[in-house]
């Protein structure tokens, strides 16, 4: 579709809950999460973004809005009409602009770890995960760096199987899909202005020790979108799906039972 081929998981029936994955990672971060609701009354589709995974690169620059209409094309090409987003960092970027474009495709919005704020006035374009270099790039143990950055310390250490996972995530991570992102994400809109107009319900999440994306911005967006509710991770760094799983599905089912009685009711 568009133009590439992308590759996703379809899994369990009911309530559609579609996932967007963080960068420089793939869908398999979503896996606990798809465990937790497929089966249980939630179909779950995970993609792999274009240029990560298993999708096919994208020649040039991929923008927020390629992304946002990626996924629309997907949802047509499932012949679902409206689906709950759940995003992490860029993935959270994405559901953004998703519901700025196509705000009727949209039931719920959960935004993890994301900043409403353009690249340029968040000045981490160089220290950033959204700065990872191509794998063929990399010095050794660069992977091991940014793990820093996307798990706390103390996770790293305890958690080793998960830590394993996000090496492995980043390191197979395509270069040209990923410097495409990159280089689309560098001219992000702000999506600040776009808050105060988001009319479905929204969860916001965030690890209480994420040194990207610290828990304000979601105070500041939860202020901002009307019926928002925020939820700290305890324990947890910039991947509180990964880090803190158990809390995190809690959190997240309870969030889209809510949806889901709303609508229907309504």
């Amino acid at each position: 579709m568009r133009g590439i081929s992308v590759d996703y998981t379809d899994r369990g029936a009911g309530c559609p809950v579609l996932f967007l994955h963080g960068h420089p990672l793939d869908r398999t971060m979503w896996e606990p999460q798809v465990r937790a609701l497929a089966g249980r009354g939630y179909r779950t589709i995970v993609p792999d973004l274009r240029g990560y995974g298993s999708s096919t690169d994208a020649a040039a620059a991929a923008s927020l809005a390629d992304f946002a209409r990626d996924t629309t094309a997907l949802l047509d090409h499932l012949g679902l009409d409206v689906v709950n987003l759940v995003g992490l960092s860029m993935g959270g970027q994405i559901a953004l602009e998703m519901y700025r474009l196509f705000p009727d495709r949209v039931d719920s919005l959960t935004l993890v770890a994301t900043d409403p704020r353009p690249e340029s006035d968040r000045g981490r374009l160089r220290s950033g995960p959204t700065a990872a270099p191509p794998r063929e790039e990399r010095p050794r143990g660069h992977a091991d760096d940014g793990l820093v950055g996307l798990m706390t310390g103390d996770n790293i250490r305890d958690l080793p199987e998960v830590a394993d996972h996000v090496r492995a995530m980043m390191d197979a991570a395509p270069p040209e899909g990923t410097a495409a992102a990159r280089s689309g994400r560098a001219r992000s809109p702000d999506h600040r202005p776009l808050l105060k107009r988001i009319s479905a319900p929204t969860l916001l999440m965030t690890g209480r020790h994420d040194a990207f994306t610290p828990p304000e911005a979601a105070e500041f967006m939860h202020v901002r979108i009307p019926d928002s509710v925020v939820e700290i991770i305890e324990g947890a760094g910039h991947l509180p799906n990964l880090e803190r799983p158990d809390r995190f599905n809690e959190v997240l089912r309870r969030f889209l039972e809510r949806v889901r009685t709303r609508v229907r009711n309504s």
